[in-house]
């Protein structure tokens, strides 16, 4: 995953405050369960020094994205009364979490946005489809068309009806252009998102069309059949359930390949485990891909530099530098990851490697 969505986070001279919170959208009472998270965390930032105008700022726009439903999270950054950043997490974090420190603290959000794939979404019928392209870690898509073929002679007759031969060849043709006009829209979609799957549900026969028009000129991306339609509320429900169970599935298997050639690379002397390897490579620009357990739990704290946002040392006084300050190490190697244009993949829980810290590196 690229890390430059967190560039303006770590750019910030000052102090930052680093707010992840659940705002989940569920039946009951949102925004209050909401508003006492945030007082929870206000509370505790001002407890850790944070000035005032910083978290007025925060107070500005927590709350979540209330046009979506359902499990969500939210990160928030500020620093000198400002907001440097705010995302909507598609999951909610572990634990709602403030902290003020000299560095941001993003981590739960690189998290979050490590699991999201680009991706469309294909619901298919006798006359048509609804298309949805959605961007990785987007909560609404970029990319949507709605297509309703000629619906004349849609319906097969039954066995036997006056001229019943030419109906069915006329209801297979409209199906067939039908799906035809759809797998070009699928095309765009995919090409607009850069998509990693294609996620497909519907009428079985019309699937079976789609399947043969979308042959001849595959898009990119990995096609994945799913449960559901877009028939009616119910068949709309089991389709954005499969499609979560299906997307969920991807992302353990996008992070499987990554986990698959850190053992091949290991092996090979060509990958590091463990925090003192890692903070060196990152210190000197060689790493290609960051990996990190979420699960920081005892993160020891490590030394950075204002001047040098590569360096990252667990001896302030190997720097030498006036500009030096001390922050959780997750915290600094992002921030070094960042800088060095490094990739970011998340140790899946369960992974064995030294220290919850690897690399990929350049030679």
């Amino acid at each position: 995953m690229d890390l430059q969505f967190l560039r303006p986070v770590f750019e910030c001279e000052g102090d930052v405050a680093s707010v992840h919170l659940d705002t989940s959208r569920g039946p009951i009472d949102a925004d209050k369960q909401i508003e006492l998270r945030w007082k929870a965390a206000r509370r505790s930032l001002g407890e850790q020094g944070a000035p005032a105008e910083t978290v007025a700022a925060v107070d500005d726009v927590v709350g979540g994205a209330k046009d979506v439903a359902g499990p969500q999270g939210e990160a928030l950054f500020a620093s000198g009364g400002r907001i440097l950043a705010a995302h909507t997490m598609a999951e909610p974090p572990r634990s709602d979490s403030a902290v003020h420190l000299p560095v941001a603290d993003p981590l739960p959000l690189a998290i979050d946005r490590d699991h999201q794939l680009a991706h469309v979404v294909v619901a298919v019928d006798r006359e048509g489809a609804d298309v949805d392209a959605y961007p990785a870690a987007a909560a609404a898509p970029s990319f949507q068309r709605t297509f309703n073929g000629s619906t004349l002679h849609i319906s097969r007759v039954r066995a036997g009806a006056v001229s019943h031969a030419a109906y069915h060849r006329r209801s297979v043709n409209l199906w067939s252009e039908n799906t035809e006009q759809v797998a070009e829209d699928i095309r765009e979609a995919a090409a607009e998102v850069e998509a990693a799957v294609i996620l497909i549900a519907g009428d079985p026969k019309a699937i079976g069309l789609l399947r043969e028009h979308l042959t001849t000129r595959p898009p990119a991306g990995r096609f994945v059949y799913v449960e559901g339609g877009r028939t009616d509320q119910s068949a709309l429900d089991g389709l954005r359930a499969s499609v979560d169970e299906a997307m969920h599935q991807a992302m353990l298997e996008s992070h499987q390949q990554v986990l698959d050639q850190l053992d091949a690379q290991l092996a090979g002397g060509q990958a590091l485990q463990g925090l003192n390897p890692v903070m060196e490579a990152l210190s000197q620009g060689r790493v290609e891909t960051l990996l990190l357990a979420s699960d920081r739990n005892g993160d020891p704290d490590l030394t950075a530099s204002r001047r040098d946002p590569l360096a990252v040392v667990s001896d302030a006084a190997a720097l030498g530098d006036d500009a030096a300050f001390v922050a959780p190490a997750s915290a600094l190697l992002l921030r070094s990851a960042v800088h060095g244009n490094a990739q970011f993949t998340e140790l899946l829980p369960g992974t064995s490697c030294e220290d919850g810290v690897a690399a990929l590196v350049r030679y």
